[in-house]
């Protein structure tokens, strides 16, 4: 099942890996790989990318960050194309990203002369970024009956689809909420009649991506490839303004 019917379907400007996740997901689809077990490779890549950067090895960490944001997107098709979505899956990749978003601008503020402050403001911006776009993107697949695994309100634990363990999905949602409960309530009171509007434009969704991990990745890759490390973190502080920018266009038009 795809995340959007076909004539829904928007630029989106964070996913730029699709077509080799795509091309990863078939070749995989045969054997005996799970979707587990390719997040569990961009897991690693992201690791050897903070490493890289820890050692200002920065052309290598872009291939591996860039990797990683692949490897995101191939979890996900891998279990549409095999039919096994699965909340298992949808929370470990969630909580997996958070950990390694952390990591990477820690890794960046050893080698750079930001303080710890701006850099957990920073990472604080990075997810809140996401958190927005996130919640207007499920809002946009729940609405055209697109890929539903991902849910509008994170309020209650799911019930475990087939083939995954109910025990897990506790413990998963329980670790989700954990992480990202402070983002999706800053965001809900932001704007907590999104779900109620008039569906947003694809135009506008594109704009939003900007704030998708895999752009992030992608800004955070140029300043490396720049050798301009010392940017990356009060770039993310920056740009959260624009997060005041979309929420207003969607209040005032959508």
């Amino acid at each position: 099942m795809s995340k959007l019917p076909e004539e829904n379907k928007f630029l989106d400007l964070s996913d730029y890996g699709r077509p080799v996740a795509k091309i990863i997901a078939n070749s995989l689809k045969k054997t005996s790989f799970t979707p587990i077990h390719v997040t569990l490779l961009f897991i690693i890549s992201g690791l050897i990318a903070i490493i890289c950067i820890l050692n200002h090895y920065f052309k290598t960490a872009v291939f591996f960050l860039i990797f990683k944001s692949i490897l995101d997107a191939a979890d996900g098709e891998l279990a549409r194309i095999k039919r096994t979505p699965s909340y298992t899956g949808r929370y470990f990749d969630s909580i997996s990203d958070i950990i390694l978003n952390l990591f990477i601008l820690l890794a960046v503020w050893q080698i750079t002369n930001q303080n710890i402050y701006s850099t957990l403001l920073s990472f604080f911006c990075i997810q809140l970024q996401g958190t927005l776009y996130n919640y207007y993107y499920v809002i946009l697949r729940n609405k055209f009956n697109g890929d539903t695994t991902s849910r509008i309100f994170e309020d209650k634990t799911p019930i475990a689809l087939a083939g995954e363990s109910q025990k897990k999905v506790n413990v998963l949602f329980m670790l989700y909420k954990l992480l990202y409960g402070v983002f999706d309530k800053i965001i809900y009171v932001l704007d907590k009649n999104a779900s109620k509007g008039k569906s947003f434009p694809n135009w506008f969704m594109t704009c939003v991506s900007t704030f998708g991990l895999g752009f992030q990745l992608l800004i955070i890759s140029i300043f490396l490839m720049l050798d301009y490390p010392q940017f990356i973190i009060p770039f993310f502080i920056f740009y959260s303004i624009m997060i005041f920018v979309f929420i207003g266009i969607r209040k005032l038009f959508y």
